[in-house]
């Protein structure tokens, strides 16, 4: 039926909750920016954060022009609010500060019930698995590796890598290139109507919705091969493994 599996993450594979902007999360990083040295209050870090993050969007923007959804590599703020404090950090304590930010931020992950065996039916099956995520880099690898999915993709691309998003077809194109992939031997398997499978159509492969309790709201034309509108995970097989 299908050769190659292309799996969103966040939403399909893995259910996770996070809160990027509450107080007690920024109250907690400005004592942490303080560790080192960076003296912000609260509000202060979360107003500079917000903001180095649309900088650096827009230096994307320039970067890509046929881009039409860009991504960033957040390190480059975390570092930039050291800097600018005047403190000089090394490539490892950025990276340290994400994992603390993404720890703070996160109120729970998990994988959803039935991943585990639909990916190991499919490597059983011989099929091919992929993994195309809008996601850090820097939180993303930590989290595929704590929940034990690395060993299962075949080939990963993350958005902040290539500074790119779904659902620009430029982004499906990255991996389907990089991986030398059929379209015809290929589906996208995603829980955002818009990003997964709108993307998907637009790229011109089919894909599978499936709804979870996280996913946007379908306000538009719903683009799917395949839907598994009660979160399911175990349907997918049903649907799309020969």
């Amino acid at each position: 039926m299908y050769k190659n599996y292309v799996f969103d993450l966040y939403g399909t594979l893995i259910d996770i909750n996070t809160d990027e902007w509450c107080d007690d999360l920024w109250k907690k990083m400005a004592i942490f920016y303080g560790y080192q040295g960076a003296h912000y209050t609260y509000e202060e870090l979360n107003e500079e954060y917000g903001r180095l993050v649309e900088k650096e969007k827009k230096s994307v923007s320039r970067r890509h022009k046929d881009y039409s959804v860009i991504d960033i590599k957040i390190e480059k703020v975390f570092k930039k609010l050291y800097t600018q404090k005047g403190v000089k950090v090394t490539k490892a304590q950025v990276l340290k500060t994400a994992e603390v930010f993404r720890c703070y931020s996160t109120k729970y992950i998990k994988l959803y019930d039935g991943v585990v065996d639909l990916l190991d039916t499919l490597k059983a099956k011989g099929k091919k698995i992929y993994l195309l995520s809008n996601a850090q880099r820097t939180f993303t690898e930590n989290e595929i590796n704590m929940l034990d999915l690395t060993k299962y993709f075949d080939g990963i691309c993350i958005s902040s890598d290539e500074e790119c998003s779904k659902p620009d077809t430029n982004y499906f194109k990255i991996l389907f290139d990089r991986y030398n992939l059929e379209k015809s031997e290929s589906i996208m398997i995603g829980n955002d109507f818009r990003s997964d499978i709108g993307g998907a159509a637009d790229f011109g492969i089919d894909s599978l919705y499936i709804h979870q309790s996280i996913s946007p709201e379908i306000d538009g034309e719903l683009r799917s091969t395949y839907t598994v509108m009660d979160g399911d995970v175990y349907k997918i097989k049903e649907y799309t493994v020969e």
